[in-house]
């Protein structure tokens, strides 16, 4: 059954004359006929009355009728609603990365990309490390924004995907400043009781880069895990209240410890020094996304 045949039904029961649908229809009155015929063919019985003057339609004709303009309408909508969703796709760009990065280097971004994405949209879903490379690899992302570091394993065919750094980074072991501009939980020598710790979820990638800093640095400290989770915002507000140490992306706190909010709770070696990658698949993308790449690859 064709589409073209249920337009034909719905102008001949409007018009009920095969000569004027016909004419509307831009097909010759033989032509316009077969279709007609056809279309009774597939329905399995007659839909309109044989006989002279005006066009009168079966009992199922006039069922047909119905389901047809309904057909027609919905096919019509459905038309509409791709248009604008392919349309809308053209100018919207796809980011996976995790909720901390969201916040530190894609904010930075938004700035800097006002001009680009004029008329576009950049769309942002946070996930852990791995779902950001697997809706990257599943052609659900534009680009994958991830750490990069020898403790976390990004397996992405090279054949079919490339990267840049886009920026460098450290996890440092941050506190409550005191009034004196010290941190209230401090690393030292001098430190007899353990550390309270505010520790991530082991799923996080940041949780693993800290996990397995402390477990290969023969100067970890003294430390008592007092709160597990899974978002460094959290944590950010826990250290603010004084709770313990967590090691925090010091893009999210370098601005409070210059203002002595915070504090480093340690030395450098207490530090995890990592990078920043986008991840993109080698075939080209839409032309708002490779202007975005071009606007952020180093040059």
């Amino acid at each position: 059954m064709q589409l073209k045949w249920v337009e034909d039904f719905i102008v001949l029961a409007q018009e009920r004359s095969f000569t004027r649908a016909a004419e509307l229809r831009h097909v010759t009155h033989p032509a316009f006929g077969r279709r007609i015929r056809a279309l009774e063919a597939w329905a399995g019985t007659p839909l309109v009355e044989r006989g002279g003057g005006p066009v009168v339609l079966t009992p199922a004709g006039q069922s047909f009728l119905e389901t047809a303009g309904q057909l027609v309408r919905h096919l019509a909508q459905s038309h509409d609603e791709l248009q604008s969703l392919a349309g809308r796709h053209a100018r919207t760009v796809t980011l996976a990365t995790g909720r901390t990065l969201a916040r530190t280097v894609v904010a930075d971004w938004l700035v800097r990309l006002q001009p680009v994405l004029q008329g576009g949209e950049l769309c942002i879903r946070t996930r852990a490390l791995a779902e950001t490379v697997a809706l990257l690899e599943r052609g659900e992302a534009d680009f994958s924004l991830v750490y990069h570091h020898p403790a976390l394993a990004i397996r992405l065919d090279a054949r079919q995907f490339m990267h840049v750094t886009v920026a460098s980074d450290r996890l440092v072991p941050i506190s409550r400043a005191t009034a004196q501009g010290q941190a209230l939980h401090a690393f030292g020598p001098g430190a007899t009781a353990p550390v309270p710790y505010l520790a991530y979820a082991p799923q996080l990638a940041l949780g693993r880069l800290v996990e397995d800093h402390l477990a290969q640095n023969p100067h970890a400290p003294r430390l008592q895990r007092v709160v597990e989770c899974d978002s460094a915002d959290a944590h950010y507000e826990y250290v603010q209240k004084g709770l313990g140490v967590a090691w925090l992306p010091w893009s999210m706190v370098h601005a409070d410890c210059r203002a002595q909010r915070l504090a480093p709770a340690g030395d450098a070696r207490m530090e995890v020094r990592f990078d920043v990658r986008l991840y993109r698949p080698k075939r080209r993308l839409g032309p708002l996304a490779e202007a975005l790449w071009t606007a952020l690859a180093p040059r």
